[in-house]
């Protein structure tokens, strides 16, 4: 699904930079568009923040997707800056068709690698998915220790 819908989108965009480069979109039309995109697109995002956590054990999952939103916030905020920088005075529309087509790079690339690498997460417990550590290592005691030394942990001044 993830796939789809990154390719999806990066398609759409294509057809409407091509539409924008040939004056073929008013406002209204501009905006029809990206609406369309940016229904697609937004679900493949949401769909890759949920398969990123889904691969972590149950004790990182909070931390992988604040670490993968915060990556994400990065490079979005460079987007701002490039597109700004696209338009410039607005006097030359091929600048903006040509980051149009970068952005629906972007896109497909995504969907290419989601294709090759997203995890099939669809009907399956999160702990099939990615066993918690305290499974993985044993009891919980060994992974997260009290730090009371009889059971194993570290008192303070040790």
């Amino acid at each position: 699904m993830i796939a789809g819908t990154y390719l999806l989108s990066g398609i759409l965009l294509i057809i409407t930079a091509q539409l924008f480069k040939a004056g073929a979109l008013n406002a209204v039309t501009q905006t029809l568009c990206w609406t369309v995109i940016f229904y697609f697109a937004s679900a493949g995002a949401s769909a890759g923040y949920l398969t990123v956590s889904e691969i972590f054990p149950l004790e990182v999952r909070a931390k992988a997707i604040a670490v993968f939103f915060a990556i994400a916030q990065c490079f979005g905020s460079l987007g701002s800056n490039l597109y700004g920088r696209l338009i410039g005075e607005g006097k030359d529309p091929n600048s903006l068709y040509w980051g149009y087509l970068l952005g629906a790079g972007a896109m497909i690339l995504g969907g290419v690698v989601a294709a090759f690498l997203a995890v099939d997460a669809e009907g399956k417990s999160l702990e099939d998915i990615a066993k918690p550590l305290s499974v993985i290592g044993g009891s919980s005691e060994g992974i997260f220790r009290s730090g009371d030394p009889r059971q194993g942990g570290v008192a303070a001044g040790d």
